[in-house]
Parts: C-alpha cells; sequence; structure tokens
C-alpha cells in the first residue's frame, strides 16, 4: 500500500484539533488567529486551507454548553431561588467565557476528523492516482 493510502490516525488527528496544532505533525499551529486557520501548517507544510468545519463548531459548542449551563441554572434555582439579575450576572460570564474557550478546540477536533478521513481536499496525496477531472478513461 502506498503512503498515500495509509491510514490516518482518528483520534490523534483530534487530540492535536485540540489542542490546536496541525493535525499532520502535532506542532505547527493550526490557527493564524482566534478562529483563522492557516493556509498550510508553518512546520510540516501540510496544506489546511482544505477545512470545511462551516457551522459545526458553533453547532457543537452551543449543544455543550447548552446542556451544562441549563443543568446548573435549574440546579441553582431549585436550591436557593436567587432573583433574576443574578442569574443574569451569574451564568452570562460563564456562558461566553466557555463559548470562547470551546469554540477553537471544538473546530480544531473537527479539522483534525476531516484530515484523518481525507476529506474536503485533505486526499491531495490521493489526485496523483486519478484521472484529471474532465477525462474519460477506457
Amino acid at each position: 500500500m502506498s503512503d498515500a493510502m495509509t491510514e490516518r490516525n482518528s483520534w490523534q488527528a483530534m487530540q492535536r484539533g485540540l489542542a490546536q496544532k496541525c493535525p499532520a505533525c502535532g506542532e505547527g499551529s493550526l490557527y493564524k488567529s482566534y478562529l483563522k486557520v492557516a493556509d498550510a501548517c508553518p512546520k510540516c507544510g501540510e496544506e489546511l486551507h482544505h477545512q470545511r468545519a462551516d457551522d459545526a463548531p458553533a453547532y457543537f459548542t452551543m449543544f455543550i454548553i447548552g446542556h451544562i449551563i441549563v443543568g446548573a441554572v435549574m440546579t441553582v434555582e431549585s436550591h436557593f431561588e436567587p432573583p433574576l439579575w443574578v442569574h443574569a450576572v451569574i451564568w452570562t460570564p460563564l456562558l461566553l467565557g466557555m463559548s470562547l474557550f470551546l469554540l477553537p478546540r471544538i473546530k480544531g477536533v473537527l479539522i483534525g476528523l476531516q484530515w484523518a478521513k481525507r476529506m474536503h481536499g485533505f486526499d491531495h496525496e490521493d489526485r496523483a492516482t486519478l484521472p484529471p477531472a474532465g477525462k474519460v478513461t477506457a
């Protein structure tokens, strides 16, 4: 089996994405700013601009944080019954902080998974064996 067709470790790539590192080498930074993915890894040169995380990171972030915050709000309300302004003071900064912390990490996990599964252009090594677009082989 050629090097281009070897299996990529999904868990390792996702862990590297969680650490906001290149899914290929685990050393270069995945982002050039808060959520802007680098075009290529500064260490190994792996092209990263192929990623198509789109709205999935925001959805998963809302899903995770929603379950945590709603459970915590209900617990505090049932035990202490604080006024609404206390809820706003407690939960608003917590919600914002958790969202800002988790969003790039979840996006990194999804990019790592895309890289490991050779999705959305991350299969570039395999293209050498495919005919050019529009060409039909007999």
